[in-house]
């Protein structure tokens, strides 16, 4: 099935093409805790990451992130990488799942929605 995907699907992440131009111009750049692993071209212009499973950006790491947009130029498998006090851990993008931020209001909230307070005017046009 993974080989049908790759030939026939560009949404799950590794398309047969960048398989092919990975093995080709790639040079693999280092592997992260995720299992996502990372490439750049020998002359180091152009960097991409082959995802683990499926393709979505939220799913680097900082440190690789860093590495992935030009913010540092070594990769975090090439030094003593020290993640920033400020650095949180890994979320993955929640939209769409159950577990997604739900705001006070929100009609898929799971508290009551608060009563309007009457402060709201609806415009009307002019007639």
């Amino acid at each position: 099935m993974s080989l049908f995907r790759e030939i026939f699907t560009w949404w799950d992440g590794n398309t047969i093409g960048t398989r092919f131009h990975t093995w080709r111009k790639g040079k693999f750049v280092g592997e992260d805790e995720l299992g996502n692993r990372y490439y750049q071209l020998n002359n180091g212009e152009r960097r991409w990451v082959i995802y683990k499973n499926r393709a979505d950006a939220s799913l680097i790491p900082p440190g690789w992130h860093g590495w992935m947009h030009y913010s540092i130029d070594t990769p975090p498998t090439d030094q003593n990488y020290q993640e920033k006090s400020w650095q949180k851990d890994h979320i993955p993008n929640l939209t769409g799942t159950s577990r997604a931020h739900r705001p006070q209001g929100s009609v898929l909230a799971s508290t009551k929605r608060p009563s309007a307070t009457g402060d709201y005017e609806s415009w009307q046009p002019d007639k």
